[in-house]
């Protein structure tokens, strides 16, 4: 007796085809979608269909924002030498890694936050979760940082670092939508100059230094 041979039914990642349906339509278009309807429509999907994976557009945007980050730290995590780097080293690498994953979607990037000029005064919504993302990243640098003491611990201003971090990141994004240089060369020249200020700051400085020599002698007057 001859075995029935099952037909293989390929799963479709629905998830994964509105992103990508997203951000197709966006670079032909110029501009979102004018409705979930419509968008849904053209996928051949129905519009509740679309409300399992995302809320609104927003939602969609928010998703690409947490891949550019996840992408990026597992391809400098995947790098053996990366475990025996600085924690300078470590915040150049995420930097350099994330701007090649950017340039990947530039045209999409460009389309959405290309012509906004409240970019260094008001975060998009869809940034936040990457924003969220990013600072926990930084303070395990920072905390590898202070155990190595190439990170000073100061009173209150240490509890602010992963925000100077994280206006760092924002400032390499902003000024590389801007750069026309080319491959993107002052980019790289302003990750590298922004992050080695950034740890000369962090970093046990002269001043460190005078405030724990003042210290010692008032307490040994």
């Amino acid at each position: 007796m001859e075995k029935a041979t099952a037909k293989k039914t390929t799963k479709v990642d629905n998830k994964s085809k509105i992103i990508t349906g997203y951000i197709n339509y966006v670079l032909e278009h110029g501009h979102e979608p004018v409705s979930v309807f419509k968008f849904a429509k053209d996928l051949k999907m129905k519009e509740e269909e679309f409300y399992n994976y995302f809320t609104s557009f927003e939602s969609i945007k928010s998703a690409v924002w947490a891949y550019l980050f996840e992408v990026t730290v597992s391809g400098i995590e995947s790098q053996d030498v990366y475990r025996e780097y600085s924690a300078r080293e470590k915040l150049l690498s995420f930097l350099f890694t994330w701007i090649e994953e950017l340039k990947k979607n530039r045209s999409y990037l460009l389309s959405i936050y290309g012509n906004k000029k409240d970019l260094k005064n008001i975060l998009p919504t869809e940034v936040k979760e990457f924003k969220s993302k990013f600072k926990d990243f930084a303070n395990e640098i920072i905390l590898e940082g202070k155990e190595t003491e190439e990170i000073a611990s100061r009173p209150i201003i240490s509890d602010r670092y992963d925000d100077a971090l994280w206006l760092q990141a924002w400032f390499v994004f902003q000024f590389w939508l801007n750069d026309t240089s080319p491959a993107f060369e002052k980019t790289d020249a302003a990750i590298e100059k922004s992050v080695n200020l950034a740890f000369d700051l962090m970093g046990k400085s002269a001043l460190d230094t005078f405030i724990d020599f003042a210290k010692f002698l008032y307490q040994n007057k």
